[in-house]
């Protein structure tokens, strides 16, 4: 169990570096490249949207690459180009420069996110227990922790930033090298086929997740601007958001492995839903605290009870499929989500980019309670065969 929990650990770098740095740490770099480069809303969120749009792209590639290389080698590759994009990011300032830096940091954010989730789940297998799954997302935590601590007292020097951030995520790839590794690698380098006709429900509640978890994210350093926010809220806020991702495994490893159907889903996301209605409630640095928790504490959580769901309801040599498809349903609501949400703010304000977030999320709870409540039924009727989409 504890060799199986350190390797969990160290396999986690690869969300710290692919999600913590490579996409949540824009957020706090969007204040200051928006007001550097004269960037609108809606020019903000399509930079977010790119990076969502490569996210697409390497989660129909990743399905092949773990065919060709295995999971494990398609891991360590895309942990190397995604400290490449981020030095790149710092290159230039022309728009459709970073719009490319961007999206290549999205397919190689999605080749990790995938083959990881993967080897957690064949990890999590041989330990019998579901922590591995939900440690490897909480990783995420450490990358906003080191952003948020690092980030705001130098956002104005945003390409310095990108570079040091480049730096991180290379020393992440070092340390989870060796981790990549799953005795069941054989059977993980099969890319297998995709089960999404029979999880309908939460491969529709998972888009609706994404599209709407993102803009919270995304916009919550720009909310917090345009209330000129001091910058130790800024810094406190990331950096308790940070670390509440980092709690999560101990709050969520046991209802995701015992709850029944998707209990633990739908309670993520209503707690998520509730926890981005939190900051409109008051803008005052408690509650938008209080926020940034409920949103930390939940938002990783929601991959890592999906992951488990998958895990429990196709075959292993059919996981890598299954998960690269539902990857691209989370990738394509992360290309939409920050860009409608910054139009609607560009017409309105950054309150809309929280209203976005519970509404999308709430919409989510509902339809994975519906969609639990009908695998139960179909489960008591024994004539029922699942069909492979």
């Amino acid at each position: 169990m504890r060799h199986a929990q350190r390797q969990a650990l160290r396999l986690a770098l690869g969300t710290a570096s692919a999600l913590g740095l490579a996409r949540f740490a824009y957020g706090l770099l969007l204040p200051a490249m928006r007001d550097d480069l004269h960037w609108t809303l809606s020019e903000a969120g399509t930079m977010s949207a790119a990076n969502g749009l490569g996210y697409l792209l390497g989660a129909l590639l990743t399905a092949v690459a773990v065919h060709r290389m295995g999971a494990a080698v398609t891991f360590r590759w895309g942990m190397i180009l995604t400290a490449v994009s981020l030095a790149t990011t710092a290159a230039s300032d022309h728009t459709l420069a970073l719009l490319a830096t961007r999206a290549a940091a999205g397919v190689a954010g999605a080749a990790v996110f995938i083959t990881g989730g993967v080897i957690a789940s064949h990890i999590a297998t041989r330990a019998a227990s579901g922590a591995p799954i939900t440690i490897y997302f909480a990783g995420t935590g450490l990358g906003i922790v080191f952003s948020g601590l690092t980030i705001p007292p130098l956002a104005d020097h945003w390409r310095p930033i990108w570079l040091g951030l480049s730096a991180a995520a290379a020393l992440a790839t070092l340390i989870s090298w060796r981790a990549a590794h799953t005795s069941e690698e054989a059977t993980a380098a099969g890319a297998g086929r995709a089960h999404v006709r029979p999880l309908w429900g939460i491969a529709l509640a998972y888009l609706l997740f994404a599209a709407g978890y993102i803009t919270y994210i995304t916009f919550l350093s720009a909310y917090l601007a345009d209330r000129h926010a001091p910058l130790g809220l800024v810094v406190l806020t990331w950096t308790a958001l940070g670390l509440a991702v980092v709690a999560a495994p101990a709050l969520w490893s046991r209802p995701t492995a015992r709850w029944p159907g998707t209990r633990a889903l739908t309670t993520l996301l209503g707690l998520l839903a509730g926890g981005a209605a939190l900051a409109l409630a008051a803008p005052a640095p408690p509650v938008i605290l209080a926020s940034a928790v409920v949103y930390g504490a939940t938002f990783m959580g929601v991959p890592a009870a999906v992951t488990a769901l998958i895990k429990a309801n196709t075959p292993p040599a059919d996981w890598t499929a299954t998960l690269a498809v539902f990857t691209t349903l989370f990738a394509a609501g992360q290309t939409a989500g920050p860009w409608l949400a910054g139009l609607l703010a560009d017409h309105t304000s950054t309150n809309a980019t929280l209203a976005w977030t519970a509404a999308l999320c709430a919409a989510a709870a509902l339809i994975a309670t519906i969609a639990g409540r009908s695998r139960l039924s179909a489960a008591s009727q024994p004539s029922v065969i699942e069909t492979n989409a």
